[in-house]
């Protein structure tokens, strides 16, 4: 089991994260590569909620694909073009991270490879094995 890490003597988290997990010897390690809200078809939602739901159903299907689920992700790391758009992206992290939550880095970027790119989003999961 993960073992979770909020001292009292540091501020709580701003929102559904911890800011320490830490992972029992003998776990597989699965770090994703940064996901993009682009569709199969090249389509990009020009919403940050609708991209970063497509960031968070590719990295969904990455986890199932390693025999893993979002109850295995330890970290995340979400960068946004925009501070405006924190509240948007976090309401689609929360509905998708499970017990324990994870910790979570939240960025605010000059911009991605794509100016119609408004979010990405990596994570690094462990399960014991």
């Amino acid at each position: 089991m993960k073992r979770v890490f909020n001292p009292p003597s540091v501020r709580p988290p701003f929102g559904q994260y911890n800011h320490g997990l830490l992972v029992p010897p003998g776990a597989s390690l699965l770090v994703t590569s940064g996901q993009l809200g682009i569709r199969p078809d090249e389509s990009i939602p020009p919403d940050v909620t609708g991209q970063a739901e497509l960031c968070f159903e590719a990295i969904k299907a990455i986890l199932e694909e390693a025999g893993m689920s979002f109850a295995d992700v330890i970290r995340i790391s979400g960068f946004v073009t925009r501070r405006e758009d924190f509240p948007a992206y976090m309401a689609v992290r929360d509905r998708y991270t499970l017990e324990p939550k994870p910790v979570s880095t939240l960025i605010v970027v000059g911009g991605f490879t794509r100016a119609d790119f408004l979010v990405e989003v990596e994570v690094t999961a462990a399960k014991v094995v």
